[in-house]
């Protein structure tokens, strides 16, 4: 008997422990829903964005709309990740109340309709006025200021102009078998009609050549100005257009390069001394403009990316422009504002001052004069500018 008043009792117990579990539970659930949250936005004269937060992660969202006579069903939508979002087509010029209604609790939101809504014009960044110098137009940096000319000739005289260029006389240009005295002299040499004229041509006699050895003579001569002594930069951009003369067949090299200013000592030599060649033009390769940096990477020899490219259009008979800009950290070489090659060795070879060169010359190997060349050959130069 006493066993079994302690089952009875033990069942009696349970079963209140269980209805006590059973009326907490709802209290529980009921604690854990809220309201949805609802927000009201007018996008057009005609139209609304309703949008909120539910309790629960994914249910169905009531939107109601307050009338004259009581609340009218507008749509129901399902919230997604405890979110919801819709358009509503509503008249405009009134008092607009709506209801959004989940887990069987309701929010209101009220909201005042306009008769039309302008969408804010997007907030356009300035663009920076154009700004000129003595160059004209100044080109932008990679961080938006603009370059300073340092130096410009537009070649607008009748004559070169000396204080700011010197006619090379010291080199020569070509192959052993037929190379090209470069002299100061105006078929080689000129200016006119807004352009720089560097002429190599064919003589009817050899003269004397003392700049390729001691008795030597030649039936070629070309042209070539650089600023030596007059002018040199470190960094900047340097610019040039110019029209190499058309044509096919192999025999011509023009150039446009920069070289170290020798009235600062270098500790090595060439090619790790520095060069910089802007613009080479064979015309046995007559549809480009091929670039190349001397450094201490000519011992792996032409390396396209890193010294040189051989992709860069520039056809001849026609006018190209080519550009330098040369930074510590870059060098960088524009052909008709296309980027075709990028340096960022920081090699010291490209931290000194240099001077600039025009040269209209002969060519060597594949690309040296033959019978066929064509004679005489003119590059001509529409402007030179420096910023930095």
């Amino acid at each position: 008997m006493r066993s079994g008043r302690a089952r009875g009792v033990a069942f009696i117990l349970l079963a209140v422990v269980v209805m006590s579990l059973t009326a907490v539970e709802p209290v529980v659930a009921s604690a854990r829903r809220s309201a949805p949250t609802v927000s009201v936005r007018q996008v057009a004269a005609d139209a609304v964005v309703v949008s909120g937060r539910t309790a629960s992660r994914s249910t169905r969202v009531r939107i109601d709309r307050r009338t004259a006579t009581g609340w009218s069903r507008v749509k129901v939508v399902r919230a997604r990740a405890h979110r919801y979002r819709t358009t509503l087509r509503v008249s405009g010029d009134q008092q607009l109340t709506l209801r959004a209604t989940s887990d069987r609790l309701s929010r209101t939101a009220r909201t005042t309709l306009v008769a039309s809504v302008t969408k804010a014009a997007p907030t356009k960044k300035p663009q920076p006025q154009p700004q000129y110098d003595e160059c004209g137009l100044r080109p932008l940096k990679a961080d938006g200021t603009a370059w300073s000319c340092s130096f410009d000739d537009e070649f607008n005289g009748t004559a070169l102009d000396r204080t700011k260029w010197l006619p090379q006389t010291a080199f020569t240009t070509g192959s052993p078998d037929a190379y090209a005295c470069y002299v100061d002299d105006p078929r080689n040499v000129s200016v006119a009609d807004g352009t720089l004229d560097l002429t190599v041509r064919k003589l009817a006699s050899p003269q004397p050549c003392p700049a390729y050895a001691a008795g030597a003579s030649t039936l070629y001569t070309g042209g070539s100005v650089s600023t030596y002594r007059l002018f040199s930069q470190q960094y900047g951009r340097f610019e040039a257009r110019i029209l190499s003369q058309a044509t096919t067949g192999p025999g011509l090299h023009d150039a446009f390069w920069l070289w170290p200013d020798d009235r600062y000592p270098s500790s090595v030599l060439w090619p790790a001394a520095g060069e910089i060649d802007i613009a080479e033009n064979y015309s046995y390769y007559s549809g480009l403009a091929i670039p190349f940096l001397h450094y201490a990477a000519d011992a792996g020899g032409p390396q396209p990316g890193i010294n040189t490219a051989w992709d860069c259009a520039a056809p001849r008979g026609q006018w190209n422009t080519y550009a330098l800009e040369w930074t510590p950290t870059r060098v960088e070489i524009f052909v008709n504002g296309r980027s075709c090659l990028v340096n960022t060795s920081g090699d010291p070879a490209f931290q000194k001052p240099y001077i600039a060169a025009l040269t209209a010359g002969l060519g060597v190997g594949a690309n040296a004069l033959t019978d066929d060349s064509q004679l005489p050959s003119t590059m001509k130069v529409d402007y030179f500018h420096v910023w930095r």
